[in-house]
């Protein structure tokens, strides 16, 4: 696995929102946001433009629950947010999520899937050390990573994480 250089400058890893009980019968890439999932994802989409956390592209899982929470950060930061929907994202290694940031030339880039990859993506960029004194309890539905390179370290450091 390589660490990606800029571009981009700035990274969000964005993990879904609560995700409702699969139905009997339902494929788990098709259960939606609960009816908490449904409101955190605002919270945060707004937490985050409230703090001016704007990325130039978002890049979504195709599965529901993350195409729901990508709706709530596009509907916040504005229709303008150019947003795509990457199917590969589901079920993904942390070496198809880097590869997807560092094929990317706009200068903040956010990622919007799952755990336990988006967890080991941090761990990846800012190092074991600051991810766990970060995030202790793991990475929690609807925790925003905001990752900036760091030039005069030539290293990702976690800027901001951002909770419900």
């Amino acid at each position: 696995m390589t660490v990606p250089l800029p571009p981009p400058n700035r990274i969000y890893l964005l993990r879904h929102a609560q995700a409702a009980l699969a139905e009997p019968g339902q494929r788990d890439f098709d259960r939606p946001l609960s009816e908490k999932g449904f409101g955190d994802a605002e919270v945060i989409a707004d937490k985050a433009a409230d703090k001016g956390y704007r990325p130039d592209l978002l890049i979504s899982s195709t599965a529901l629950r993350c195409r729901d929470t990508a709706d709530a950060v596009h509907r916040a930061m504005g229709l303008t947010l150019d947003v795509r929907y990457v199917d590969t994202l589901y079920n993904a290694t942390v070496d198809n999520y880097i590869e997807i940031v560092d094929a990317q030339d706009e200068a903040a880039v956010m990622l919007v899937g799952h755990n336990p990859t988006m967890e080991q993506v941090l761990e990846a960029l800012i190092g074991h050390e600051a991810m766990v004194s970060a995030l202790p309890g793991g990475f929690p539905t609807s925790g925003l990573a905001v990752i900036d390179f760091d030039a005069s370290a030539s290293a990702w450091r976690l800027t901001d994480f951002v909770v419900v």
